[in-house]
């Protein structure tokens, strides 16, 4: 492809053209650069069109969909503060837990931050919070939950790479509870150095609030016990996700009309999930041409120039991954880089799942990066303050998970414990 198409499309992108209108594009005039036949921009889609964990990502979006409409972030909020917001940064830690187990249901940081960060931002405020450390912790919270089961970004990395799924989540078990060990402390250190006292543990309350939500407490435990247990797989723990969803919010908490509501949730996850395939499937296609034209075994004669051991390849994997992260989207990002680096990985030994795992952990951190970290712009929105003030409130906890980033990077084993 000439370096005038690439700025062509990429000025495209820059305006505005949807990123599938682009992809398409790009694969198109490079399948005429190439003098091949279009048709071959379509042979990877039946690849994914077979792939027997497709069908998970429509059922756990509308799984997500579905509880953010029934009023479950509210019900868990309950819970965890009624189980934790006695403790020293007790408040903050609620945040950050009901905000992570949300994140990994509802798979996108932008329905946590909009559910959520309306209610924990004044929440925090009147606990004796500073502005900055609230408005820091509502802004980064939002994808907390990227590596928990059963996350959208854990699923599509699997499909995109062909990395068994299964393997991804028991992989990044450990770093999501470090990731929250260590951004609890932060919170705990917070609380007590500006909170004067939390709230008095009540047994009453907890069981009060166990009462309206242990229906949704149920859920992660059931998925994960199922899918580490090896009862179900990836499609039948979707499945299972989705019917459990609806009863509990239809019939149960009956908070989720089963009428003309449901049809507007049913229309918010469809077109969550079209855009997902419409970009999978035009990116996909462009992979495929950039694998038939050499293109990654060039970019591996070239890094292999420079650097030698899989330390240095790390190293600047990271790099690419932050810059990456700040650049797209973490579903576009994966579906045009993972084919690229992942020949890269292998070939210097690094572990295709451990790699899942580094990959996410960057584009989580992008998430709060300008210039088009999701995160800034939708915290911005729903709180009325400025893009660069989200940001600099969120960077003590971007300096902890690029802390954690490091530690998780350069010690497989918290990733590959399993095996």
């Amino acid at each position: 492809m000439s370096y005038l198409g690439l700025v062509v499309l990429a000025a495209l992108a820059l305006v505005g053209v949807p990123l599938f209108v682009v992809l398409g594009a790009g694969g198109l005039y490079g399948a005429w650069l190439s003098d091949l036949d279009p048709a071959v921009l379509i042979i990877e889609l039946n690849r994914l069109a077979s792939s027997p964990n497709l069908i998970a990502i429509p059922l756990f979006t509308l799984a997500g969909t579905v509880l953010a409409s029934g009023g479950a972030p509210h019900r868990l909020v309950r819970v965890f503060d009624a189980a934790f917001g006695w403790l020293p940064g007790g408040v903050a830690i609620v945040a950050l837990t009901a905000s992570a187990f949300f994140t990994a249901f509802s798979g996108a940081s932008g329905i946590t931050i909009l559910a959520l960060g309306g209610v924990f931002y004044p929440i925090l405020r009147e606990g004796g919070y500073s502005e900055r450390f609230s408005l820091g912790l509502v802004t980064s919270s939002g994808s907390l939950g990227l590596l928990f089961p059963p996350s959208l970004a854990v699923l599509l990395y699997g499909i995109v790479a062909g990395v068994n799924i299964e393997d991804l989540f028991k992989a990044g078990v450990v770093p999501w509870l470090i990731l929250l060990a260590l951004l609890a402390a932060y919170s705990a250190y917070q609380g007590r150095t500006s909170v004067s006292a939390g709230s008095r543990f009540s047994m009453r309350t907890l069981r009060r609030a166990l009462r309206e939500g242990i229906w949704e407490l149920m859920l992660p435990i059931g998925v994960v016990g199922g899918i580490f247990g090896g009862y179900v797989t990836i499609a039948e723990a979707a499945a299972w996700t989705a019917a459990y969803v609806l009863f509990v919010e239809g019939v149960i908490q009956r908070s989720l009309h089963l009428d003309q509501r449901l049809l507007v949730v049913l229309r918010e996850a469809v077109v969550l999930v079209g855009s997902i395939i419409v970009i999978l499937g035009m990116a996909m296609g462009l992979t495929n041409l950039a694998v038939d034209s050499q293109a990654p075994m060039r970019v591996l004669a070239l890094i292999e120039g420079v650097i030698d051991t899989p330390l240095e390849f790390l190293i600047l994997l990271n790099l690419f991954l932050l810059m990456v992260g700040a650049l797209m989207d973490i579903f576009s990002a994966m579906v045009v880089v993972v084919p690229l680096i992942l020949p890269l990985a292998q070939r210097f030994g690094v572990d295709p799942v451990h790699l899942g795992i580094v990959f996410m952990a960057n584009l989580e951190i992008g998430y709060c990066t300008p210039p088009v970290g999701i995160n800034l712009f939708i915290s911005s929105q729903r709180l009325n303050k400025p893009v660069m003030t989200c940001f600099s409130s969120s960077l003590p906890f971007v300096a902890i998970m690029l802390l954690w980033l490091v530690i998780i990077t350069y010690i497989p084993y918290l990733s590959l414990w399993w095996r």
